[in-house]
């Protein structure tokens, strides 16, 4: 399923509160409800394919508990509903992304070998040469 399709729907199905920011702002911070909280529970996936909405379930931890993208970046409602639909956005591309490919284990190439040998073989000179003199003989 398309990332645009998948968010559309999940926009339609998530709750939207607002409340106060916290922080600078003066009278209209006191005022003005402008922290936007989108919450995302299991329900929210009903009506999208039954992979797609287990693999959401899944990346969102829906099993334990709702999913809740709260912002209050701007002084602006909408700026921050806006925000916090990029960042679901962001989070479903995430989701949906396929696994990365398995990391194949290399070998150091022959220089990168001998290079660290012989930067081992320098730091033993330095720290043989800050030892204290042995004792003469006698």
């Amino acid at each position: 399923m398309e990332v645009d399709t998948v968010v559309e729907h999940l926009l339609k199905n998530a709750e939207w509160t607002a409340s106060r920011s916290s922080g600078p702002g003066g009278q209209h911070r006191d005022k003005a409800s402008t922290r936007a909280e989108l919450t995302l529970g299991p329900e929210s996936l009903v009506g999208l394919d039954e992979n797609v909405a287990a693999r959401l379930a899944e990346a969102f931890g829906l099993e334990d508990k709702p999913l809740r993208i709260a912002v209050q970046d701007e002084r602006s409602l909408s700026r921050n509903r806006e925000i916090a639909a990029e960042r679901l956005t962001e989070r479903v591309a995430h989701a949906l992304a396929p696994p990365a490919p398995a990391r194949r284990p290399t070998r150091p190439s022959r220089a990168r070998r001998a290079a660290r040998l012989d930067s081992k073989t320098r730091r033993g000179n330095v720290k043989r040469l800050r030892r204290p003199p042995p004792p003469p003989d006698d």
